[in-house]
């Protein structure tokens, strides 16, 4: 059995940048991922970074992430994050990120809806991407060990503290066990549990769940404006301070707040000159997805749950807490889309997503990366009887009876977007509650039965997962 010191499980920037902290802290964490080594920037962006370039404070940023997110927004949290926001950004611009720049060479900054002054900032539609490619090399400069092609199935827990992991290895079809410290959970947010695991399946936030703490914020499902009908393509709201409008199909322009039944469109055909090669990844996609090109067509639009906000919830070091904050559970970290530190509220500010994950990530990685320093391992008998409990589960899903894991997703997504995605009445929540009863009493079968390169088996252990999200939102 391997033992290591601190485990990220992640590939994105929260994850990326939580193992950079650690390793500057002296501590030479693993970092695992259940895709390939990159898969952290496949994602589109929804909007870029804010930050307060050209105030003397972070308060007015602060004050509008608090109205953006209502009275359920931890003002604390809000003002800490939107405190580090420039530093973050000079970070990464010293770590080599392009940034798209104006008259002066200052950081280009424009205003989207929520703000009151022009934060946004970054590399118009390549922002997360960059960012990734940017920490990934730090990562490596640290010489951080990476292992792609790792399925995290649990947390080993001893009581409230964590002892390690089992995952399934995919490339050698064995369930491994890890004894480990302290783990950090950096994964994608949820959002496919409105539509499909691979737009998101929450596995952090799954894991935190089966490991018996609560999660918090699961009621709160904001939604992103600018995504293209018909599909899951989100565009970035950057395009809107760079030209870019949204209009009812009469021609009216409208607040991107109200994007929803109505037939509402994104016109991008006055999109800045010098915006253009900034956007262009947003051209290429939409003429890819839906033959339209941008300079002549408007693009229609709904709005959708691309991102999601709840999840462990945590401490200002990222620590997992329960009893309401008053108890850590030892040995646990969550950052980025796994966490919940309460700054977003019922709603999200543009460009406070990727801020958040990068500053959430950072201070879980330091936090963890000193204390494993004086922290004993244990439970590697508990790790076993883990790796064991981990396999009949494997087992299961080969069973005969059950249901296929493609038709288990679109039941699910189909019982979430009917039940949750709207007013949440009462009936609405219980009717999604017995549905999602009687999905897990169905069960799931893979129909490939063979252990090694088995994906199949990869997407029915998130299925399970995005399951138990499903059941807390709806409960929530």
């Amino acid at each position: 059995m391997e033992s290591w010191e601190l485990v990220i499980v992640g590939s994105g920037p929260a994850a990326l940048r939580a193992s950079i902290a650690a390793a500057d802290a002296g501590t030479n964490p693993l970092l695992i991922e259940s895709s390939g080594i990159g898969a952290g920037s496949a994602g589109t962006d929804l909007a870029g970074l804010a930050a307060s370039i050209d105030e003397v404070s972070s308060s007015g940023h602060r004050d509008d992430t608090i109205s953006a997110g209502g009275e359920s927004t931890n003002k604390i949290a809000a003002a800490r994050v939107c405190g580090e926001a420039v530093g973050v950004l000079a970070e990464l611009e010293k770590w080599g990120l392009v940034l798209r720049r104006r008259e002066g060479g200052l950081p280009h900054a424009t205003q989207v809806a929520g703000h009151n002054m022009p934060r946004m900032t970054g590399s118009g539609d390549a922002t997360g991407r960059n960012i990734t490619r940017i920490l990934e090399e730090q990562a490596m400069k640290r010489g951080v060990v990476r292992r792609s092609d790792i399925q995290v199935m649990s947390l080993v827990m001893d009581g409230k503290q964590v002892r390690g992991i089992t995952a399934y290895d995919i490339n050698t079809g064995e369930v491994i066990g890890i004894q480990s410290k302290a783990v950090i959970l950096a994964t994608s947010g949820h959002q496919g549990v409105w539509s499909s695991s691979s737009n998101g399946s929450g596995l952090g936030s799954a894991l935190i769940a089966s490991a018996g703490i609560k999660l918090t914020g699961m009621e709160s499902n904001p939604t992103h404006p600018l995504t293209v009908r018909g599909t899951d393509l989100n565009i970035s709201l950057d395009v809107l301070g760079s030209g870019g409008r949204v209009r009812k199909s009469s021609g009216e322009d409208v607040d991107p707040s109200e994007v929803g039944d109505d037939d509402c469109v994104l016109d991008l055909r006055g999109l800045e000159p010098d915006a253009k090669v900034w956007f262009s990844n947003t051209r290429t996609r939409i003429k890819d997805r839906t033959g339209l090109d941008i300079s002549r067509d408007v693009v229609p639009i709904t709005n959708s749950i691309a991102t999601t906000t709840g999840g462990a919830p945590v401490d200002e070091y990222g620590r997992v807490t329960f009893q309401r904050g008053k108890k850590w559970a030892t040995g646990i970290y969550a950052a980025g889309r796994s966490a919940n530190n309460g700054m977003h509220g019922d709603g999200i500010l543009a460009g406070n997503l990727i801020l958040d994950d990068l500053v959430g990530g950072s201070n879980a990685g330091m936090h963890a990366g000193e204390w494993v320093k004086d922290a004993t391992f244990g439970g590697s008998n508990l790790v076993e009887k883990a790796i064991s409990k981990s396999i009949k589960t494997i087992d299961s899903l080969k069973k005969a009876n059950g249901v296929s894991v493609g038709q288990t997703s679109a039941t699910l997504s189909s019982v979430m977007s009917s039940s949750t995605n709207g007013s949440r009445d009462e009936s609405s929540l219980k009717a999604a509650v017995n549905a999602i009863s009687e999905i897990k009493k169905t069960g799931i079968k893979v129909t490939d039965q063979s252990t090694v390169m088995n994906t199949e088996i990869c997407s029915a252990l998130r299925l399970q997962g995005m399951i138990i999200l499903a059941e807390q939102i709806a409960k929530s």
